[in-house]
């Protein structure tokens, strides 16, 4: 690769005209003055980026940035927010990072502590002494417990480490009774750090997806093969079970050890949103038969389905996004027969489900406030094939979710009856944990609570017996602010959902400083959440008191979360009204939700600002390039630019299911719409534009924002700033100075440049 190309370039390279013919229906690649920054580590190129956060730290880090960022750490590393838990057998987990702690504890305690409110911590693994220890910077992503035999304790554990915070993970066999890791010498399992995936088929065998040890993988980076492992075995020497193509996405294994529904799966994910998933039946492979856009799962007898498009049976259509039953075995030996538990409608989405042991908890959304209903399958609805009751715990405005606490939690199904024997207890009652739920409830003005219920069956249906066991504090004064929901209207027509969160004496003259973020892609929901670093960043930051008489009093930030197409706020058909060719779509929502901001007199494009990260990046991104005459600034953080090299770089292979392929001439047409990077022209009055990445991003990767910000500053184009965070992989932050850091950096970059500097 040749390295240092001249970086003087004045203009943008133009791609073809649309319509033009393109031989051999390969899309050309245009001109890319800046594809020398593509080498990630290199010293020239990291010369550039340490330059670059020179400059962007000497814009940004004043004393008014430097109070920020404390108060984001403080919430941040605050030692009274709630410690979410994971239970297994009879201990409760926790992964914790504070001031002392920056990478974190792995640490568990009992029920009746935690309930307690002040629990006694058992420290399973402090990850900074390990890293200090092993001169390695760790980054804890997870622990995956191996099913105890009956009546023994969960002990043994593979803990996922990242030596970055990016997606490669070292998985290594944790013992949490010893608190040390298996010696490899003797046995024990370390897997070298690659993508992919392990799970325990026994204590003595792990079924491994990777790329390390020179296994093959995908296009898309991702492990293409998985093996059968041996404990004191070898990756490149282990048995390989289940293999795919070199240009599908990645190969996943996992065992189901539910006793009773013992089960292995691979699953071959074609494309990001296409997959087969097959199950090992006398030493074969069986695929289940169903579209690749079914989404599956398992719990114990049930098989369910939801489509992502329409899905035709045997003359029946089941509509996307719905949710549909089967019992396992009878639709593995060809029954068609299915079960209908939830139809969606123009307002309403299934986001996610959770079983308990004997109960189905829907998680919905209805014009983006939540909805939870509980299913019965041993009763039959009316509504849908299973009776199902609606749990009364979702306010409007809220974003309320339900899971099982420990739907395989055994233990209660007999009990004593009283005169020292032993009766059962009828399903769906048992007194253990199989059926309780953590329900968590959160809203832009709400600090987060987390409840714990238990579900039975009555006369009436199921009830739910619960107590809220933790509330978040209060980050700022959110009695100051109310939220509202309003509904723009896109080029094409379509009513766009979008949240406002502002002062209630906020005065509609078109001169508060808004921030506007959204995201528009994989269907992923933005829903209201509680943030106690934007309540202090920016709604609670205020103006300088004006010296015109006509407005002497000092704003606050208005911050506006947009629900636009390509996410999954209405479901499948909501994010597949901006796939590929419609994605000006997801554009068009956002652009129609800053015109209404400024047509209520909310904000002025002065005063109107985006942001954005990842898919969120290429969306405010199109912002700057496709509607720059609609925002004063732009913060475009870890970003997809180039669209026309994302293939080629980090994961971006994976995504074409989402984008299209550029390589394609006829799809090349119309990605080249949605490029920021080959969008640029001169004579452009761009807002003020900070990029921001991560060096150990290896999802999206850094280079495409690298490049975005080196063509703008070569085009003479004013206010361009960028930053690299050196770790933290996608998320930009691997511990919480970090995170406290890259958010006051992107929050002060707007605030600066939409409402100049505040009071004190």
């Amino acid at each position: 690769m040749l390295f240092g190309w001249a970086m003087t370039t004045t203009a943008a390279a133009h791609p073809p005209a649309s319509g033009a013919a393109f031989p051999s229906g390969k899309a050309p690649e245009p001109t890319d003055e800046n594809i020398w920054l593509e080498e990630i580590y290199g010293e020239e190129q990291l010369a550039w980026v340490r330059e670059q956060n020179a400059r962007t730290e000497d814009l940004l880090e004043d004393a008014d940035y430097a109070a920020l960022e404390s108060r984001i750490l403080e919430v941040l590393d605050s030692t009274d927010k709630i410690a979410m838990v994971g239970k297994h057998g009879d201990w409760y987990y926790n992964f914790w990072r504070d001031g002392k702690n920056p990478k974190g504890l792995w640490r568990r305690t009992t029920w009746e502590s935690y309930r307690s409110g002040s629990p006694e911590w058992d420290v399973l693994l402090d990850v900074d002494a390990l890293a200090a220890a092993e001169g390695e910077e760790w980054v804890f992503h997870g622990a995956n417990f191996l099913r105890p035999a009956p009546g023994e304790a969960h002990r043994l554990a593979l803990l996922a480490l990242s030596p970055d915070g990016g997606d490669a993970n070292r998985y290594r066999e944790f013992d949490v009774e010893t608190r040390t890791f298996a010696d490899p010498a003797s046995g024990g399992f370390d897997l070298p750090t690659a993508k992919g995936n392990a799970s325990w088929l026994d204590r003595d065998t792990l079924l491994v997806a990777t790329t390390a040890e020179e296994l093959p993988m995908t296009s898309s980076s991702y492990a293409r093969t998985a093996v059968r492992l041996p404990r004191g075995g070898s990756l490149s020497k282990a048995e390989r079970i289940f293999e795919i193509p070199e240009d599908h996405m990645m190969a996943l294994v996992a065992h189901d050890s539910t006793p009773g529904y013992e089960r292995t799966f691979a699953m071959d994910w074609i494309s990001f949103f296409n997959k087969n998933t097959s199950v090992l039946q006398d030493g074969s492979w069986v695929v289940i038969d169903a579209p690749t856009d079914v989404n599956l799962s398992v719990h114990r007898e049930w098989l369910l389905f939801r489509p992502q498009g329409d899905w035709h049976v045997n003359g029946t259509t089941y509509g996307a996004g719905s949710l549909l039953a089967a019992k396992f075995d009878d639709y593995l030996a060809g029954s068609s027969e299915l079960a209908v538990l939830f139809t969606p409608d123009a307002r309403t989405s299934l986001q996610s489900w959770s079983w308990t042991r004997n109960f189905l908890l829907l998680n919905l959304l209805q014009d983006v406030s939540s909805e939870i209903r509980v299913l019965d399958p041993e009763r039959p609805g009316t509504d849908s094939a299973w009776a199902f009751t609606l749990l009364d715990a979702c306010p409007p405005l809220h974003d309320v979710n339900a899971y099982a606490v420990d739907d395989e939690d055994d233990a209660g199904d007999s009990e004593d009856d009283g005169t020292g024997g032993i009766v059962p207890v009828p399903e769906g009652e048992a007194p253990g944990a199989g059926n309780d739920f953590w329900l968590v409830a959160t809203g832009f003005t709400t600090p987060s609570t987390l409840t714990r219920g238990t579900l039975r069956r009555s006369g009436e249906g199921v009830v739910s017996e619960h107590e809220v066991i933790r509330t978040s504090p209060s980050y700022f004064d959110d009695s100051a602010y109310e939220v509202q929901q309003h509904f723009a209207v896109s080029d094409d027509g379509t009513r766009v959902p979008y949240f406002q969160v502002a002062s209630k004496d906020l005065v509609l003259d078109g001169q508060n400083p808004t921030q506007l973020s959204g995201y528009g892609g994989f269907e992923v929901s933005r829903t209201p959440s509680y943030s106690g670093a934007i309540g202090r960043a920016w709604l609670e930051r205020r103006t300088d008191a004006a010296t015109d008489e006509t407005d002497a009093h000092t704003r606050g930030g208005v911050y506006v979360v947009a629900n636009i197409r390509g996410g999954g706020e209405y479901g499948p058909s909501w994010h597949r009204a901006a796939l590929q060719e419609k994605r000006h779509r997801a554009y068009e929502d956002f652009a129609a939700v800053a015109r209404d901001l400024v047509s209520r007199g909310v904000t002025s494009r002065e005063r109107l600002g985006c942001v954005g990260g990842s898919n969120g990046g290429l969306l405010v991104g199109n912002m700057l390039t496709r509607y720059p005459e609609l925002f004063g600034a732009v913060s475009c953080g870890v970003p997809l630019l180039d669209m026309r090299r994302y293939t080629k770089l980090s994961a971006g292979y994976s995504w074409i299911a989402e984008y299209g392929d550029p390589d394609v001439a006829e799809e090349w047409e119309f990605i080249r719409t949605f490029s920021p990077y080959h969008l640029l022209r001169d004579g452009v009055e761009y807002p003020e534009t900070f990029i921001w990445t991560a060096t150990s991003d290896d999802r999206v990767g850094p280079v495409q924002a690298r490049k975005m910000a080196a063509r703008m500053q070569a085009m003479g184009i004013p206010n361009v700033w960028f930053h690299e965070a050196l770790e933290g992989g996608h998320a930009g932050a691997s511990d919480n100075r970090q995170a406290a850091a890259l958010q006051s950096r992107s929050q002060h970059f707007l605030w600066r440049s939409l409402a100049g500097r505040s009071e004190g």
